[in-house]
């Protein structure tokens, strides 16, 4: 399990990467507990600062969950909760790739094209072509959600800049990276544009190359958060409990799954060609 010195990342991801395979692969099945902190230090030859940084990011993309006082367990409905990532990583074997995003901030498509765009940097994949539209919610607007819970609940302009923020940094960070994809000469042809819609958007949304869609709702939760350096209760929409539906196009055309992604790439066109303006993170 030694890591590879050669890898570009830095270590807690590449500790990650080869967790989220084992647990993909169902060498970790659903329910198993994984194997104590400084068991996994020893393995991979890391600090175990290095694997609670992989365990964290394994934790907020909902593949395992720590109990108190037992230790780090794959989560039940792992397979369900991340079907997308391999299915993105997959998606780039194409020459052409297409991606439509619509959701509240852009956090999970970020984490999942990570792979697919380091695999790019190596040489490994060669698509002709990325093009990438996001499709977010217009946080300049009140909205039931994000807002402020406890004693004051209601629509809150902190509350919407906090969210704001975090859809500012994903979707600049995916700009950025299929930019820079281009510019450098890997992929010949880019395109990604992100633009926002005066629409609660309580669900996320991924159509993939025109033949296949992740959809799923996301629970809405009171918890609190840091603004301003207070704890503040909001009521907020969970990405990372959402499980995701899959549909994918087949040769009858009146099957369910053809007939959603079709539906899916008009709805989805419809928004953009029509409500949304463009938007610059």
């Amino acid at each position: 399990m030694e890591l590879d010195p050669n890898d570009p990342r830095p270590p807690y991801k590449q500790v990650a990467t080869t967790l989220r395979a084992a647990i993909l692969t169902h060498r970790y099945n659903a329910g198993e507990k994984l194997p104590s902190q400084n068991d996994l230090a020893t393995q991979y030859g890391v600090a175990r600062m290095t694997i609670q940084q992989a365990l964290r990011l394994l934790r907020d993309e909902g593949l395992i969950v720590s109990r108190a006082g037992s230790g780090v367990y794959v989560r039940d409905r792992a397979d369900q909760a991340v079907g997308l990532r391999p299915t993105i990583e997959h998606a780039f074997e194409r020459s052409r790739v297409t991606i439509d995003f619509a959701g509240l901030t852009g956090e999970t498509l970020l984490g999942a094209l990570e792979e697919p765009l380091d695999r790019i940097r190596r040489g490994r994949l060669t698509p002709e072509s990325i093009s990438i539209r996001l499709l977010l919610p217009d946080m300049s607007q009140p909205l039931a959600v994000p807002s402020r819970a406890g004693n004051n609940p209601g629509e809150d302009q902190a509350v919407r800049d906090r969210a704001q923020q975090i859809a500012h940094r994903s979707a600049g960070q995916i700009i950025e990276s299929i930019e820079e994809l281009g510019t450098i000469g890997l992929v010949p042809k880019t395109s990604v544009e992100c633009r926002v819609v005066n629409l609660p958007m309580m669900f996320k949304l991924y159509l993939l190359n025109d033949e296949e869609v992740f959809f799923g709702f996301y629970p809405v939760v009171e918890r609190e958060v840091a603004i301003d350096g207070k704890n503040t209760p909001i009521f907020d929409a969970v990405g990372k409990d959402t499980v995701l539906f899959h549909h994918s196009v087949s040769d009858d055309d009146r099957a369910t799954g053809s007939q959603y992604v079709d539906q899916a790439r008009i709805w989805f066109n419809s928004l953009w060609g029509t409500i949304s303006r463009a938007h610059t993170p």
